[in-house]
């Protein structure tokens, strides 16, 4: 494939609610387009975009997947992204290297959950839209409900640039608004021109005026015009268009049936006349080193820049190996060009270039300023990081995924599963930077956090099926902590003879309560020889190592002091493993009279919510333990700030997405750990005791 001038290039992000036709939209404008001659579709699973098992069985995207098609000399890069809750934040970085985002409405059910999500990223990104409502051969389907819901949903200047001619099953055509033509399209999606119904006249000519009012509004000279004579001119009107768009005053909408293949050669003419090329930012902003703490440096959207490329998306291939995503910022790159990862300070040798459709590799010489390439096999780079010249280095800010929702503890089925586990769940967190595994230090599972529940799901059957790698899923445990809550004064007493040398240790201790978050603390108050100096150390030692089996449910035992009063030693028996077991068995004697308990975790949590269920928000957070300690209002949302119990979350989102619809979120952080209620107390242990935590003390030899 030929190289792309940056004005020929348009990168456009698909986003929108699981279901509205993303995918079958993508595969039908590849087709109309001439790019592909195999029609695909998602209900007999040979879409390009969709070509994973696991997104074909389950007929939904799992991650951002791309295509591209030649139209009218441009080049168009689709970016289709994932619309279910559990995969949406995939859109994000989707959204980062896009020009424009294309929304997809679905026209029975208009603006849905992940609409208002994705369109909130597009907002974080000041991305320009254009917005398609699709599926309207379908019964029910309405576009002025659809259009209706969209201008309720979004505070943004949201303009037909297609009314459709007909509905449901009778949609057969769509009238050009910026062009006052009308059209119909055949089996093959090819537009035949008509004259315009009689009945759409009156609306086009409403559509029209409002379409003139928000050019004269994007620009003050118009402005003044429109105000003058009461409308604009012609020549006014449509070069003012693109320029309304790029400035996201003007939200342009179509009327589509991917299905039919109705209006989607009108949208193409469109992309190509009013959506933003690359260039259209002037600049994309990064820093001079790769702790995005020095100096932040500006690179123009030029081919004349300095090469620089940001990777979005890693994909674990098992036949290509590990393939890299990126978007051309500035400059241009050629095949075997040798580039510096300022990210991971590496140099890389790129190979020969590529541009992605679906799972094919199509090999390009060169690629230009704005377009999307792919490389594969480099050493170290990962998604997220920068590529550059290495004379004029720059980083660019990685984007920032949200906060796992749910958490697992994996358990491999057999050992052969355990030793391959860690190399695949690497080669898995490559493609999916939303996911996180790590080992819990304390109770020593492996934990694997996702977005949602399903997400987890793929991921294991990922495992099972690409890498071979069986494991069972559990809730993970939650990670408790025992103190003391009385000063006690106690002996340790170690005394074994058996014919020949013995052992002997004698130890006497003041274990008291310290606050919250203070730890451990050891102080000697011997003064004299009654325990030389060389086994002090071992009585601490002994204490601490008792202190990690805890005293009450198996935890570890924190937050409390140990002072050394006194003691006794033996001339030929008295040996550092004499004191360790003395001071293991001065821990057990202080358990018996201390009133130890358990402390358990509690999370600062922060929940996002519509407004209108903020109160069965906060009343299932009080059910949960938790104590709200603030709310307050960004954009159209409540956000709920609590104190809440660990163990009272694992099973959070479930309950969050039931009373939002799908439309809440949180994040939490540990903040602090506190005592557990006494009326919870013995539940942990009596699990403890069940799953064999607690067991009893050996005597010390």
């Amino acid at each position: 494939m030929k190289a792309f001038a940056t004005e020929d290039i348009r990168n456009l992000a698909v986003i929108g609610h699981g279901d509205a036709g993303k995918t079958q939209l993508v595969s039908s404008l590849l087709h109309v387009a001439g790019t592909s001659h195999r029609w695909g579709k998602v209900d007999e699973g040979t879409t390009i975009t969709d070509y994973e098992d696991d997104s074909i069985e389950r007929k939904i995207s799992l991650n951002n997947n791309f295509a591209h098609l030649e139209y009218n000399d441009t080049k168009m890069n689709l970016i289709d992204t994932p619309g279910y809750a559990a995969f949406v934040s995939h859109a994000r970085p989707a959204l980062r290297v896009a020009d424009c985002a294309l929304v997809v409405v679905d026209g029975v059910h208009g603006i849905e959950v992940q609409t208002e999500k994705t369109w909130q990223y597009a907002n974080e990104f000041l991305l320009p839209r254009f917005m398609v409502i699709n599926k309207l051969d379908k019964e029910h389907s309405d576009f002025g409900h659809a259009l209706e819901t969209a201008a309720a949903s979004f505070a943004r200047s949201i303009v037909p640039f297609t009314l459709p001619i007909g509905n449901e099953a009778n949609f057969k055509g769509v009238v050009d608004v910026v062009h006052q033509k009308a059209y119909e399209f055949d089996a093959e999606g090819k537009a035949k021109g008509i004259a315009i119904p009689s009945e759409i006249k009156e609306l086009l000519d409403t559509t029209r005026l409002r379409l003139i009012e928000i050019v004269a509004e994007s620009d003050d000279d118009l402005m003044e015009k429109y105000f003058a004579d009461g409308t604009l001119p012609e020549e006014d009107i449509y070069p003012n268009l693109a320029k309304a768009i790029a400035k996201s005053r003007l939200c342009p909408v179509y009327a589509v049936s991917a299905t039919n293949l109705v209006g989607l050669s009108i949208l193409l003419d469109h992309i190509v006349e009013f959506a933003p090329n690359p260039a259209t930012h002037e600049s994309e902003y990064g820093f001079t080193d790769n702790e995005m703490s020095g100096d932040r440096i500006n690179r123009k959207y030029s081919n004349d820049e300095p090469f620089s490329a940001y990777v979005f998306r890693t994909i674990a291939d098992p036949f290509a190996g590990r393939i890299n995503v990126m978007k051309v910022v500035s400059g241009k790159i050629a095949s075997d060009a040798t580039v510096f990862n300022s990210s991971r300070d590496t140099m890389e040798r790129l190979g020969t270039l590529h541009v992605i459709s679906g799972k094919t590799l199509d090999k390009v010489n060169e690629a230009r300023t704005g377009d999307i390439i792919a490389v594969v096999k480099l050493k170290d780079t990962q998604t997220g990081d920068t590529l550059c010249d290495k004379a004029k280095p720059i980083v660019f800010p990685k984007v920032e995924y949200p906060e796992a929702a749910i958490a697992f503890a994996i358990e491999p089925k057999s050992r052969a599963d355990e030793d391959k586990i860690s190399g695949a769940l690497h080669r898995i967190l490559e493609e999916d930077p939303s996911l996180h595994f790590d080992r819990d230090p304390q109770t020593k599972e492996f934990i694997l956090s996702g977005s949602g529940q399903l997400h987890i799901e793929t991921i294991v059957a990922k495992l099972a099926n690409r890498y071979h790698v069986e494991v069972a899923l559990h809730p993970p445990k939650v990670p408790y902590k025992e103190t003391i809550t009385q000063q006690v004064e106690v002996q340790g007493r170690h005394k074994k003879q058996s014919g020949g040398r013995g052992q002997f240790a004698d130890c006497k201790v003041i274990f008291e309560p310290l606050e919250r978050g203070a730890g451990f603390e050891w102080v000697d108050k011997i003064f004299g020889g009654s325990v030389p100096q060389n086994f002090r150390p071992a009585i601490e030692k002994g204490i601490l190592e008792a202190a990690q089996g805890g005293a009450v449910a198996g935890y570890p035992l924190v937050d409390f002091k140990v002072t050394l009063i006194d003691g006794s030693f033996h001339a030929v028996d008295s040996d550092e493993h004499s004191f360790r077991a003395a001071g293991r068995k001065a821990y057990r004697a202080a358990m018996e009279k201390a009133r130890p308990t358990l402390l358990e975790p509690i999370m600062d949590v922060e929940v996002f919510t519509p407004q209108e269920v903020s109160g069965d928000i906060m009343g299932d957070l009080n059910s949960r333990r938790g104590r709200v300690g603030g709310m307050e209002v960004r954009g159209k949302q409540q956000v709920i700030k609590a104190k809440v119990p660990l163990s009272e979350m694992l099973d959070y989102q479930s309950k969050l997405n039931s009373v939002t619809q799908a439309r809440g979120s949180y994040h939490m952080q540990f903040s602090h750990y506190d005592p557990l209620p006494g009326n919870l107390l013995k539940k942990v242990v009596d699990e403890a005791v069940a799953s064999g935590r607690v067991r009893a003390h050996d005597e010390d030899e």
